[in-house]
């Protein structure tokens, strides 16, 4: 058996951590409470990740968590996450699980930094862990390429609708709520 040699080629993981940057003008308070709270996620992430619904009564901070619809060229695969870490108002850490019974760990990371003139600069990085078995089925479906376009387009998403002066959109719900008008939610 031959020894590598130095230089050789090898496959790396493909996904990740695929990330994506952005400067919004917007106060980072304001950023940080929008990225938290998992109900307003699909107002700008659904032309990529479709199927949201909430797993917990409450949206927003750490143990809200969501189950979604990741869309790519070849395949979709369903994914979970949950918000597990918040650093108010620099970072916020998301952990969860995808593809066929849940068995490839994934994880999302925000970092908002403040920027010259008021702006807010976004970041994110999302990155799975597959088995060697999933991560060729990832390679194949060019899942890295089609998650880096989404999260570069959802970042333009974010900034138009944390900039523009209409008011923000509306929140998912949890389902399930009380279907007859009792003025009870």
């Amino acid at each position: 058996m031959r020894s590598p040699e130095a230089g050789s080629h090898r496959i790396r993981a493909p996904m990740g951590p695929i990330s994506a940057e952005i400067e919004i003008d917007a106060p980072r308070e304001r950023v940080f409470a929008f990225l938290a709270d998992l109900a307003a996620r699909p107002s700008f992430t659904d032309h990529f990740l479709t199927g949201f619904h909430l797993t917990r009564i409450e949206s927003a901070g750490v143990g809200a968590g969501a189950r979604f619809r990741a869309k790519g060229p070849l395949r979709s695969v369903w994914q979970d996450t949950c918000i597990t870490s918040l650093e108010e108002p620099f970072r916020i850490v998301e952990a969860g699980r995808g593809g066929r019974g849940n068995r490839i760990p994934n994880h999302t990371v925000w970092e908002l930094k403040e920027a010259s003139g008021g702006l807010t600069t976004v970041r994110v990085a999302y990155w799975t862990q597959p088995r060697p078995g999933d991560r060729g089925l990832e390679l194949f479906s060019l899942g890295s390429v089609w998650q880096a376009r989404g999260w570069r387009q959802a970042l333009r998403r974010l900034r138009d609708e944390l900039e523009s002066d209409e008011a923000l959109p509306e929140r998912i719900a949890v389902a399930g709520g009380n279907r007859y008008a009792t003025g009870i939610p």
